[in-house]
């Protein structure tokens, strides 16, 4: 279903429709608003990675023995 999708016509017509509906003289600000949101949405899951990552602690648990 999905493999058709992105076809290099259909890019083509995307980019067409695009530059008709907001212009030549705005693309560059939607490429760099679109790009400081895709890093702010990268920097958002990194702190969200690490604050989820548990600290080892200096405890140890008893190794557990299966018996023979």
């Amino acid at each position: 279903m999905i493999e058709g999708l992105l076809q290099p016509m259909h890019l083509v017509l995307i980019l067409g429709i695009v530059l008709i509906f907001f212009g030549p003289k705005r693309l560059p600000e939607l490429g760099k608003g679109l790009g400081q949101s895709i890093r702010g949405f990268k920097d958002g899951l990194a702190k969200l990675h690490e604050e989820q990552q548990v600290e080892p602690t200096t405890e140890t648990k008893p190794a557990l023995r299966v018996a023979e």
